[in-house]
């Protein structure tokens, strides 16, 4: 599909085939973001992970985050915040009392206080302020800007509305950002003094390095080809935050509404689970990943829902593919929440099956073009390991220790499923559930 968009060419691809060409095949080419003023202001020009364009400096902020910041070892290391995060989230939902209870809002709760201490190394004082600035600023990425339909007006970058929204979001964060940066420095100066504290390294809950703190090893280090400023590690920090809050919590709260409306892999899975963990023994995260069918139900809701559902790239050249011209700086949107419902790729497409992917080589790790719920290619998501251990921990844990059901006799017919528009896609409506505490808990 192609239209225009003021100056802007637009193309929509929602095949595997052409989804190859421009994410595998074409990759160097369509590997920029779309410039927008959201993105220009609130991420510090652009210079995060997500938002900046295809170049050296993209290149080495990937590598570090790869190699440093989310590397599977660091989020194994961030095992003990999350399973205190998810106790207290259990805790919370025990006390309910039967009344219903905003399972979105918790979740995402949850998810924020998980990536907070992880970036900062423990409860953050501002984390509802950052919360509130996050939900802001996700209304005006995704919104409508005239300015971004029409880049080369000057005028209309300087009158925008959403520019004054967003410089003033960008002081207020600057005043949270640069408090908790300078914070961690002088923590690391007196760490580094501290001859009788050998094992500490950093700011972490239990001496280990936070992601505040790789960052700035990594900055005075000395070593980087394109050194990298405050400005650019609070980019890193805001992206690291909006990206581990908002996408896992959506992902949850997606499969959670599927699952309220299929009783039939609602009692599967938390049957599984609740054989491997009888006798009340604690859920490890070591052992969540031998529950199979929760797997499966995770992949499932991650084809009906994937977590960016149209993936932005941009072209850097004109580019023929399948007979198609598409010309330098177009806007190229690959449709992984169509190519998720093709009747002509999946059987049932709007059905709730994760038996679909039993036995199935389908993965999300960008090799199937049919799925990528993660993206692929250069700019495939580089947070998927913390994402997915943010999703399979608390979802094993809300489906284990609860019986889940509609407030006040509602059918599951009756659950809103109609997704926000936003970059993320999630639920129009918070998911309100009664939650009873699994009996089998005191066998």
């Amino acid at each position: 599909m192609h239209f225009k968009l003021g100056e802007v060419t637009a193309v929509v691809v929602s095949s595997p085939t052409l989804s190859k060409e421009v994410l595998k095949v074409h990759d160097p080419t369509f590997a920029d973001r779309p410039e927008n003023i959201a993105g220009e202001i609130l991420w510090y020009n652009s210079s995060n992970i997500s938002f900046s364009q295809y170049g050296d400096y993209w290149r080495q902020m990937r590598k570090i985050c790869i190699l440093e910041l989310l590397s599977a070892k660091n989020v194994k290391s961030f095992g003990s915040i999350r399973n205190a995060e998810v106790s207290h989230l259990i805790e919370s939902i025990g006390v309910s009392s039967g009344a219903p209870v905003d399972l979105t809002e918790k979740i995402f709760m949850l998810t924020s206080s998980i990536t907070c201490r992880a970036a900062f190394g423990k409860v953050c004082r501002d984390k509802d302020q950052l919360i509130e600035m996050f939900k802001e600023g996700i209304t005006l990425v995704s919104g409508f800007d005239v300015s971004d339909l029409y880049p080369s007006s000057k005028i209309l970058r300087a009158i925008s509305c959403n520019r004054r929204k967003l410089l003033r979001m960008r002081r207020k964060l600057d005043l949270i950002l640069d408090d908790i940066i300078g914070e961690h420095r002088r923590n690391l100066a007196k760490i580094a003094a501290d001859k009788d504290n050998l094992e500490r390294r950093g700011n972490g809950e239990f001496g280990n390095e936070d992601l505040v703190d790789v960052l700035l090893r990594v900055q005075q280090s000395g070593e980087l080809e394109f050194p990298i400023t405050d400005d650019n590690i609070k980019a890193v920090i805001y992206d690291i935050f909006a990206a581990g809050t908002e996408t896992s919590s959506t992902t949850i709260d997606w499969i959670m509404a599927e699952l309220i409306r299929n009783p039939r892999v609602m009692a599967k899975v938390q049957n599984e689970i609740r054989q491997a963990f009888k006798g009340n023994r604690t859920i490890e995260e070591a052992d969540v990943q031998n529950l199979k069918y929760l797997k499966l139900v995770i992949k499932e809701g991650l084809r009906l829902h994937a977590p960016i559902p149209l993936i932005p790239r941009v072209s850097r050249e004109d580019t023929e593919i399948a007979g198609y011209l598409i010309p330098a700086r177009a806007k190229v949107l690959v449709n992984a929440w169509g190519m998720g419902r093709d009747p002509e790729i999946w059987s049932n497409p709007e059905s709730f099956e994760p038996e679909r992917f039993d036995n199935n080589s389908t993965d999300f790790t960008g090799n199937h073009f049919e799925y990528i719920p993660f993206g692929a290619g250069r700019r495939m998501c580089p947070g998927m390991t913390f994402g997915l251990a943010s999703v399979e921990l608390p979802l094993a844990h809300l489906l284990y220790n609860f019986d889940w059901k509609l407030p006040d006799g509602m059918s599951p017919n009756d659950l809103d499923m109609v997704e926000r528009p936003a970059i993320t896609a999630a639920r129009r409506q918070n998911l309100e559930l009664v939650a009873t505490r699994y009996h089998g808990l005191s066998k």
